[in-house]
């Protein structure tokens, strides 16, 4: 069942930062620092559990047992990458009842032709906009939840054909029934805010470090228009940088201590995952 405290928030006028996390150990410090909102990223979960690009090589299927278990380990509201829907209008269709069946709160969809690519990287395609729209439509005449679960559409047509037409794209999809609109990869603060002063509905700006669009503070990005932000690599990129550090360390050193970052305590990660649960039922139940 889709999470109502994504569409409260919204409709209360609260900005929105909301984490991307790529793995269950993201997630569950994400749940820690109180983050009640968080985003599972394509690229990063296909990279993290997979190691392979984000290129619609990774399934629905496996896209979708990833989903529900961000869900049940986050308690949070999480809003899913799901690409182009895996297809077409039937696939679509099919996405968003797995999706919603696995308790996402709202669904990301985009006019890329499939196989997909990155937003932020070279050879994107989009396909046609009323393609897309009947998209946006039937993603959302097939939720079961109609007032909570969301429907985001994204729009790629900024690299390839331009301003213009991404903003045609989505005037389209707010028509069809999109309830957050997804400019993706506007290349200056110009266009994020002709972009949102646009459009009467709410706006989602994607913070993606090294990505192609300024990188904003959240009340620059509120002046701006937008009503969320996504930032989907931060977590990813502190992650490598810190691991990569390490292991060079211990490659040099042929040692885990002082492995020049900040070690998370065993202890209370024991606890963040659920090990006192475990530890209680030995207590109980040991012989």
């Amino acid at each position: 069942m889709a999470n109502p405290l994504l569409r409260q928030k919204l409709e209360s006028g609260e900005f929105l930062v909301i984490p991307g996390v790529q793995d269950m150990i993201a997630t569950v410090l994400a749940r820690k620092v109180g983050f009640d909102i968080v985003y599972g990223s394509g690229y990063w979960l296909t990279a993290s559990c997979h190691g392979l690009p984000d290129a619609g090589i990774v399934t629905f299927t496996q896209m979708q047992e990833r989903m529900a278990t961000l869900v049940r380990t986050s308690n949070a509201a999480v809003i899913a990458d799901a690409d182009t829907g895996y297809g077409g209008l039937l696939n679509v269709h099919h996405t968003v009842r797995g999706y919603e069946q696995a308790g996402v709160t709202a669904i990301q969809l985009e006019d890329q032709e499939f196989p997909k690519k990155c937003g932020h990287t070279p050879f994107k395609r989009c396909i046609p906009t009323q393609d897309m729209a009947d998209k946006i439509r039937v993603a959302a005449e097939a939720r079961e939840d109609k007032d909570n679960f969301l429907i985001i559409a994204r729009t790629d047509a900024r690299a390839e054909q331009g301003f213009d037409e991404a903003m045609r794209r989505l005037e389209a999809y707010a028509n069809a029934g999109a309830d957050i609109l997804f400019f993706e990869a506007p290349q200056s603060e110009e266009e994020m805010r002709r972009a949102c002063e646009a459009f009467d509905r709410p706006m989602l700006a994607n913070m993606s470090n090294g990505g192609k669009t300024p990188i904003l503070s959240a009340q620059e990005l509120r002046e701006i228009g937008y009503s969320l932000a996504i930032y989907p690599a931060m977590t990813s990129l502190v992650a490598a940088a810190a691991m990569e550090q390490a292991l060079v360390r211990l490659k040099e050193t042929g040692s885990s201590e002082g492995v020049g970052v900040d070690l998370f305590d065993f202890n209370e990660f024991c606890r963040l995952i659920g090990f006192e649960d475990v530890w209680e039922f030995e207590r109980r139940w040991a012989r």
